[in-house]
């Protein structure tokens, strides 16, 4: 399978990257494809301005030209995974523009449905796991991501894989959070959706 990655982090020497490159790596050994796209380092501006706005008398306009990239670059490939830190119990402002501006009208949804197999989000999140479960906000990233996203654009397979206690900076912890990140991109082909 052909997984483009999207990572969004401002540090390149962050956990995030890290796992982002063990995840890789058993997307690699597991015989999948992959690209890295790094928003943050080619310069993505998360900001929607007019060109990029959805114009809902048409079915499907012509967006601007770093979009218009955007969407030809997604469309190479047959499933898509996004690595990034958890903010605010969502995901950062650099991928939530990427999702505005990228997985547009008349692309991700509307006249047309984005094609691909599944999607796995892989979240960094310094709260620990009954941390997240006590104010039910796995639950809320959960259904944001998989069905008002990722169903709503018609990618029926979609899962959040929570990393958690991700600040606790415990050799033991750091490796497992990698190990963990290694063996979702061994079995990225057996991701199924979760229940929500």
């Amino acid at each position: 399978m052909k997984v483009l990655t999207v990572v969004s982090h401002p540090r390149v020497n962050s956990l995030t990257f890290s796992v982002a490159d063990r995840f890789t790596q058993g997307l690699l050994k597991a015989g999948h494809e992959t690209e890295v796209l790094d928003l943050h380092r080619i310069g993505f501006d998360p900001v929607l301005w007019e060109a990029d706005e959805p114009d809902w008398s048409i079915d499907r306009k012509i967006y601007s030209p770093e979009v218009e990239n955007e969407i030809e670059r997604m469309k190479k490939f047959d499933a898509l995974a996004y690595v990034f830190p958890v903010w605010w119990y969502s995901v950062p402002a650099m991928l939530k523009g990427y999702i505005d501006r990228v997985w547009n009208s008349g692309v991700a949804y509307g006249s047309n449905k984005l094609p691909h197999k599944q999607v796995l989000w892989l979240a960094l999140a310094a709260e620990s796991k009954e941390g997240m479960e006590k104010r039910h906000f796995d639950q809320m990233m959960n259904h944001q991501l998989n069905i008002a996203i990722a169903g709503y654009c018609g990618i029926a397979n979609s899962k959040v894989e929570l990393l958690n206690n991700t600040l606790d900076s415990n050799p033991e912890t750091q490796e497992n959070l990698l190990k963990q990140a290694y063996q979702l991109g061994l079995n990225y082909d057996t991701v199924k959706a979760a229940s929500v």
